[in-house]
C-alpha cells in the first residue's frame, strides 16, 4: 500500500480559496480522496494562532481527521503588518518525512516550494502533488511536481 504524507499550508489555502471562491477549503473531503489512494503515514496542518474560538474549533476538526497541527503565533508588527510564516517549518519536516514515503503532498499555491517539491523528488525518488487554487497558485510549483490538482468545487464547503 502506497505510504503518503500530507502538508497543508492553512493560510495559504484559506485565503486563495476565499479570494477566488468566497468559499473555504474541505479538508474531511481532501482526506477521504487522498485515504482512498493508499495509507496516510503523516499529516501536518500548519497554521497562525491568533487564539480565537472559531479558530480553534477549526483546528479540533483537523485534529479530529487526523492532522497534527502545528502553530505559530500571530506577530502584529508596529507598522501594523503582521507575520507568519511556516515556509522553514513545511521544508524541514518534508525533507524529514520524504526519505519514509512514497507520496509528498502539499496543498499551498507557494511558489517558494517549487525547489522543495523538485529536491525531493530527484533525490528520494518520491512523487510530489500540489493542491492549489489554479489563477492563484505560481506556475513553478505547478510544473515542479509529479501532479497538480486545482481547487475547485468539489473541494470547498
Amino acid at each position: 500500500m502506497k505510504k503518503i504524507a500530507i502538508f497543508a499550508d492553512v493560510q495559504n489555502i484559506y485565503y486563495t480559496s476565499r479570494q477566488a471562491y468566497g468559499k473555504q477549503f474541505n479538508y474531511r473531503k481532501l482526506w477521504q480522496i487522498i485515504k482512498a489512494q493508499g495509507k496516510i503515514t503523516h499529516a501536518f496542518a500548519y497554521a497562525i494562532d491568533k487564539g480565537d474560538n472559531q479558530q480553534i474549533k477549526f483546528q479540533d476538526v483537523l485534529k479530529h481527521l487526523g492532522f497534527e497541527v502545528k502553530l505559530k503565533p500571530y506577530i502584529q508588527r508596529s507598522d501594523g503588518s503582521a507575520k507568519g510564516d511556516w515556509d522553514v517549518g513545511i521544508t524541514i519536516d518534508i525533507m524529514e518525512v520524504a526519505p519514509l514515503v512514497d507520496t509528498i503532498i502539499l496543498l499551498s499555491g507557494d511558489g517558494d516550494f517549487a525547489i522543495l517539491l523538485e529536491k525531493v523528488k530527484n533525490t528520494f525518488s518520491v512523487t510530489t502533488e500540489a493542491y492549489g487554487v489554479p489563477k492563484l497558485t505560481a506556475k513553478a510549483l505547478v510544473n515542479s511536481c509529479t501532479h497538480f490538482h486545482p481547487i475547485d468545487s468539489e473541494l470547498l464547503l
